[in-house]
């Protein structure tokens, strides 16, 4: 298997990917271990919580906390953990956490739509979702680690055009 996390960032035609580790239903955080070239069992999530949508990261990106950012793809079905979705942005939900180390450091979630997800033509931004839908999607994020030290906060959300300024900050290889 080729390294998911050296693929570029962005298709030809500009489209942010995104690597899927954990597919909606999901109630397992998978990571992606580019050494073994595999899908590793990370956590499981709290009882009742399951992914509401295909969790992954774009790759050839790294972000501040040293991963590839994360995302979340709103689709109407699951794929498969290691698909890679041509997407559109949406746009990005701003989480801080604390550092093992002390002090906080940002963890920001872009929310995305697959390229040809006809059904979702009418999502361009966070305003395009419910209030509900957000407030939910912001809830997950906050739940998946309340078990954790990690202490996430939600600092709000931001639309498309902050969601490409991210990837393009943090791509470490150049379209190709």
């Amino acid at each position: 298997m080729a390294n998911l996390e050296s693929l570029a960032a962005r298709d030809d035609e500009g489209a942010i990917r995104v690597v899927v580790e954990s597919p909606r239903g999901c109630g397992v955080k998978l990571k992606y271990d580019a050494k073994m070239g595999a899908f590793v069992y990370g956590r499981a999530l709290p009882l009742g919580l399951t992914y509401p949508h295909d969790w992954g990261f774009v790759p050839g990106t790294k972000a501040e906390d040293g991963d590839p950012l994360d995302a979340l793809v709103i689709s109407d079905a699951p794929v498969y953990p290691g698909v890679v979705i041509a997407c559109r942005p949406l746009g990005v939900v701003l989480l801080d956490q604390k550092k093992e180390k002390g002090g906080r450091e940002r963890n920001d979630r872009l929310v995305l739509v697959p390229g040809g997800a006809e059904r979702h033509d009418e999502l361009a931004d966070p305003d395009s979702l419910s209030r509900r839908m957000r407030e939910e999607i912001e809830h997950f994020f906050l739940s998946t680690t309340f078990f954790s030290q990690k202490d996430a906060r939600v600092q709000g959300w931001k639309g498309p055009k902050r969601a490409l300024q991210l990837v393009r900050r943090y791509e470490v290889k150049k379209r190709r």
